[in-house]
């Protein structure tokens, strides 16, 4: 009998380490609220930790080294005492390059507007059918996200599914009175993120995280040179997206995330291969002209 229940044990654990999507760290700060005793900002941080990896997020098997790797950092700007909490929330996600060690960021957006409720103890509850709180809406909304960018970046367009939910997130939340979640809200908040992600316009972007990862970063390990003008060669696409929603909520995301990347990518190619590369990120993304122009 001890035998039976042992394997109905190892049977149950297999499973429970299966249902996890993300290998989420989540940290809790609060710089600005002087209290002595922050003991509900610790348990804040272990329930919305348990939130994250303890949900299934995607609807394929995940080995526990295939989990996603992601950043939570949720600042708290403002706390009444009990159960009120306004913050910013920093979340980050990246996906190992084949054959190497690098991680290339795939997400990296600050959400200045996290207001919500939290008792000390309280299990997050969440719901895909209706809305329940908006901390569990807004990291449910992420973890969707997560997913999505990152199936984008090894299957084209396979992000679609997950993306979906993350509008369904949206939906629900028009329940709710809370901001980022609305048209009018602002051009950079959820909703948008969301709108964009699931628009045709934006299907050239989408295309392009796919041949940037797997045609691109993903055989630099072998053949860096091979890699890099694949790239290249896949820029002209960026000239795609509508020109006349510059400033839209996802290509600023992904210039965000990427910027860096592209200016080290190309820190070692060929004066003529840089030179190119510079002209054409001056004219898709001018916001970060002053990081491409290092690549004079």
């Amino acid at each position: 009998m001890r035998t039976i229940i042992l394997y109905t044990l190892l049977i149950f654990l297999g499973f429970s380490a299966a249902a996890q999507d993300l290998n989420a760290r989540v940290s809790v700060v609060s710089p600005k609220i002087q209290v002595s005793n922050k003991r509900i900002f610790q348990t804040l941080e272990t329930a919305m930790k348990d939130f994250l990896n303890g949900r299934k997020w995607s609807a394929d098997a995940i080995l526990p080294q295939e989990r996603i790797d992601c950043n939570f950092v949720l600042n708290v700007t403002n706390w009444d005492g009990g159960n009120t909490f306004s913050a910013e929330l920093q979340v980050q996600s990246s996906r190992p390059v084949y054959g190497s060690s690098y991680s290339s960021t795939l997400l990296n957006i600050n959400d200045r507007d996290v207001d919500f409720t939290y008792n000390e103890g309280q299990t997050i509850d969440y719901s895909d059918q209706n809305f329940q709180s908006n901390l569990s809406s807004v990291m449910a909304f992420y973890a969707y996200i997560i997913v999505g960018v990152d199936y984008d970046s090894f299957s084209r367009y396979g992000g679609t599914p997950y993306f979906a939910n993350a509008q369904t997130v949206v939906t629900n939340a028009q329940a709710g009175s809370y901001k980022g979640w609305k048209a009018f809200d602002g051009s950079i908040n959820r909703y948008w993120l969301s709108e964009n992600l699931n628009n045709k316009l934006y299907g050239p972007l989408r295309s392009f995280m796919y041949d940037y990862h797997r045609n691109g970063l993903d055989v630099m390990a072998d053949n860096t040179s091979k890699g890099r003008k694949a790239i290249t060669a896949l820029l002209p696409d960026l000239q795609q997206i509508d020109r006349q929603r510059v400033g839209s909520m996802f290509p600023l995301v992904f210039y965000t995330a990427k910027s860096d990347e592209l200016v080290s990518l190309y820190s070692k190619a060929d004066p003529q291969e840089r030179v190119q590369a510079m002209n054409l990120l001056l004219q898709t993304d001018p916001a970060n002209g002053n990081k491409y122009q290092a690549l004079k």
